[in-house]
């Protein structure tokens, strides 16, 4: 708050020494159920007057807000309430009117009290309502300072044991069975995709059962059906921790179909509905299920709160600013399998004379809203002195939402794979090659403007996508272009550009910024045909930090889950997070976020994620790497035999990274599995370590780096290297994508080890024989056989031979005579050229 007059101060004093008695406060043996909470803010005025000053029993802290209008003070009970009494004990800055409401979920409000003409001093209020969450929202000021709270007081009773139940449908995208089904187009899939236009139905007889499997063992509380005209009579709710071994829920008699929930008590993985009486002649048939979970016993998961000791917020007043990234960077520039992770937030303003230089797992962010909010006159600086000039190494790190003005006009970023340039206005030029010119091997940048040339130089590959640049100029082999103002014009034949017009489908990454001193997460909305920057308009939404659980070092698995099953959504801090079971992600629209590379690794071969078939789930910024034993699949996007349409809200995947082996052994038979249609890969890394600790033919045995079994999947930067079999396997109709880079894996033994069908070598990109619309732009492969360098591969890509595939400008590289191609695509491409280092390229096939 702006300092007052003393005469103003001493009326103050006043006012807290004099309260009006006709506004007692609460009895002093009564303990609110607010106190010690979580509490959130509109708004604070100041470090010292944060939200949750208002509910920690010290009548001589406060809350205060901004002075505006429209302020709201709200605490999270952590549990539904039955609420009788409300006491606001104001500040001097008080509330004239104002509302008190209650929510169950912390979005849908309702009022318990409208307040008009309030006096200030302390506000007994007598209310009646069931709620988790209890507000204030200010409409008028009665001072021009904000509103201001000594205490806010929530009484009432809990039941004690059972928080509120889920929103979360756990079962939509779930592995469903039946005892029958009607025909093929009435799977019992149907009846959990989320579709009310699809539906399972049974054999007209009884009894028929349907199941669905929840991933894991749940507390359960709420099952909906929405039943078809064919609906049951009688049935019965149950559940089971194996599938075999049944529990009745409930027991339902004379139905009458429609939709109808039912309160359920009990836990399980498995949820059935059997069926033992029909309604009509025909079968059983049910257009949705939906079970909701809880967690009987457990606290529930707070949202929001502090972003952990790994994260590091400064602004341009911060003291020792130059030497907090200097720090960072003498621990993390050589530490490239280090367990370091570290994430620097700049708040909006203008830093002078900065050089940050970023080492590994580090990431630097603005939190405006636009990168031209937070602006560094200086430069934001990756270079390769640690490896003697060489940035091919140069991996995971991050820059997004920042003006760079570069001091000697051309900012340096040489970095090799994982490491995005995003959201960035370089008021100057950006030099892609380290100092030297040494070799280089890139890259990626979004929704970037450079105003000067971009220089990629020794850059090997590179791709750009939905940006403007003044200028570019030169590069190696592979350089990719969709969406970019400026590019160069489309040259494969003798140079080695690609360039589409427009990106036919993007959605910017998510990224965390402040409202005020609020922190919010912005999700970018779904662009189409696009070209240029998505900023200034920034079409999308922002969803407030209390609606994530914020992960830190030492979180659980079983806790992760359990804040995705009370609706959360999910920001990891930077840090190294050990997996004893899957995160399992089934509710739509769920954003998981992370900050500095946080890594997970599965331990004990689990899967380290699954995603259900759902819409709109946003997958963003951290690192997979494998555990020493096999996973099945480290990330897996659907189900198998995925059929929902999301053209309209996809699910992406943006700077989302694989890793197996080079911290350590780690092995995978599955790296990546899309079976969701519509899914959006938006740069990512899928590498099987061709060095490091833990590497070795058998020691980190990973067959397969990309499946895709969905359709209309879009990959834009696809970068995948290194594995035991194919690297990508694109067994979905109507597949695009444009960029891929690739090596083979260095290490096959011999020319046998990699023989199937009569051919040598898995193509580094495979479209499946059944696959009849594909297309893609701008790959390349190349073969580095360090182990036996005789082995001739029979080709790069292997794709179906038809009208509707399409593949543009493509290439294969021997690296320096260790291993060949014999042709490019199939058997169409010359084969590489010896020790020369020379692309074989085919521009157009067939």
């Amino acid at each position: 708050m702006k300092l007052r007059s003393l005469g103003i101060a001493l009326a103050a004093t006043a006012a807290l020494i004099v309260l009006p008695t006709t506004h007692p406060p609460a009895a002093a043996a009564d303990t609110p159920l607010s106190q010690g909470k979580t509490a959130t803010a509109s708004s604070t005025e100041n470090a010292g007057t944060a939200a949750a000053k208002a509910v920690d029993g010290d009548t001589g802290t406060r809350w205060s807000s901004a002075a505006a209008d429209d302020q709201w003070f709200q605490v999270d009970l952590g549990a539904t309430a039955s609420v009788t009494q409300v006491v606001l004990n104001w500040e001097t800055a008080y509330g004239k009117d104002y509302k008190v409401q209650i929510s169950t979920d912390g979005t849908n409000w309702s009022d318990l009290k409208s307040v008009t003409g309030s006096d200030g001093g302390a506000d007994t209020l007598d209310v009646s309502g069931q709620g988790r969450y209890v507000r204030m929202l200010g409409v008028h000021r009665a001072t021009p300072w904000g509103y201001s709270l000594w205490e806010f007081q929530v009484f009432g009773s809990t039941s004690g044991t059972q928080p509120a139940c889920g929103t979360a449908n756990a079962a939509q995208g779930r592995p469903a069975t039946a005892s029958s089904t009607e025909n093929a187009g009435t799977p019992a899939s149907a009846a959990v995709d989320g579709d009310t236009k699809t539906r399972w139905s049974s054999q007209a007889s009884d009894p028929q059962w349907l199941q669905v499997d929840l991933g894991a063992v749940k507390n359960l509380c709420q099952v909906d059906l929405n039943w078809e005209a064919a609906y049951g009579k009688d049935f019965q709710l149950q559940a089971s921790a194996d599938g075999q071994n049944w529990t009745t829920l409930k027991t339902v008699t004379g139905a009458s179909g429609g939709t109808a929930s039912y309160d359920v008590s009990g836990s399980g993985r498995y949820l059935r509905i059997y069926g033992t009486t029909r309604g009509t002649g025909y079968g059983y048939s049910l257009w949705e299920v939906a079970v909701h979970t809880g967690s009987t016993g457990t606290p529930p998961v707070q949202g929001g709160g502090d972003l952990g000791p790994n994260v590091i917020v400064v602004d341009p007043s911060t003291p020792d600013l130059q030497k907090k990234f200097d720090d960072v960077f003498a621990q993390q520039e050589s530490s490239q399998f280090g367990t370091g992770r570290y994430q620097f937030l700049l708040k909006p303003g203008t830093y002078n004379g900065i050089n940050a230089q970023l080492g590994f797992y580090t990431s630097i962010s603005g939190l405006g809203l636009n990168p031209d909010d937070t602006r560094i006159n200086g430069d934001v600086t990756v270079d390769a002195g640690w490896f003697n000039g060489n940035a091919t190494q140069n991996f995971w790190r991050s820059a997004e939402n920042l003006a760079i003005k570069p001091a000697g006009g051309t900012d340096r970023w040489a970095v090799a794979q994982a490491a995005p340039f995003r959201r960035i206005h370089v008021q100057g030029g950006l030099n892609l090659a380290p100092n030297g010119y040494g070799w280089a091997s890139g890259g990626y940048i979004a929704d970037s403007k450079i105003d000067g040339t971009v220089g990629p130089y020794s850059q090997q590959q590179w791709y750009t996508r939905d940006s403007s640049v003044g200028a570019w100029t030169n590069g190696v082999w592979n350089m990719t272009f969709s969406g970019v103002q400026g590019a160069p014009a489309t040259n494969f034949d003798s140079g080695p550009y690609t360039t589409l017009d427009t990106t036919p489908v993007s959605r910017e990454k998510p990224f965390l910024h402040l409202d005020g001193s609020t922190y919010k997460v912005f999700v970018p909305a779904k662009r189409t045909n696009v070209r240029g920057v998505s900023w200034p308009a920034n079409a999308g939404t922002s969803i407030p930090l209390d609606q994530f659980y914020v992960v830190k070092p030492g979180a659980t698995a079983a806790t992760i889950n359990q804040a995705l099953d009370q609706g959360l959504n999910l920001l990891f801090t930077p840090g190294v997070y050990h997996l004893d079971q899957t995160i399992d992600i089934t509710r739509a629209d769920t954003v998981v976020l992370g900050l500095g590379l946080a890594t997970l690794v599965p331990d004990n071969g689990i899967d380290a994620m699954h995603v259900a078939d759902v819409d709109g789930v946003k997958l963003a910024g951290f690192l997979i790497d494998a555990g020493p034993v096999n996973s099945d699949t480290l990330l897996r996007i659907g189900t198998p035999g995925s059929t929902a349409d999301h053209s309209a809200n996809p699910t992406t995947m943006q700077d989302v990274f694989v890793r197996i082996g080079g911290a350590g052994p780690g092995l995978a038979t599955n790296s990546v599995v899309v079976d969701s249609d519509d899914v959006i890969i938006d740069h990512t890394w899928i590498w099987r370590a061709d060095h490091g600790s833990g590497v070795g033919w058998d020691t980190n045995r990973a067959d397969y780096g990309l499946r895709v079994n969905g359709d209309d999947v879009l990959a834009t930067g696809l970068f995948v290297e290194h594995f035991s079999k194919y690297d990508v396997y694109w067994n979905g109709e109507r597949g695009r994508t444009i960029f891929f880079q690739n090596e083979k894996a260095y290490d096959a033994p011999n020319a046998a080890a990699i023989t199937r069908d009569g051919i040598v070598g898995y193509a580094a990109y495979k479209v499946a024989d059944s696959v009849t619309t594909h297309e893609a732009w701008g790959l390349g492969s190349y073969c580095n056989y360090t182990a036996d360098p005789s082995i001739v591969q029979a080709h790069g890509f292997q794709v179906p031979t038809t009208a509707g595939i399409k593949m543009h400008d493509l290439l294969v590289i021997s690296l320096g005579g260790k291993g060949q191609y014999a042709h490019v695509v199939n058997t169409t491409g010359a084969p590489t050229s010896g020790t020369d280092t020379v692309p074989s390229k085919v521009t157009q096939f067939p």
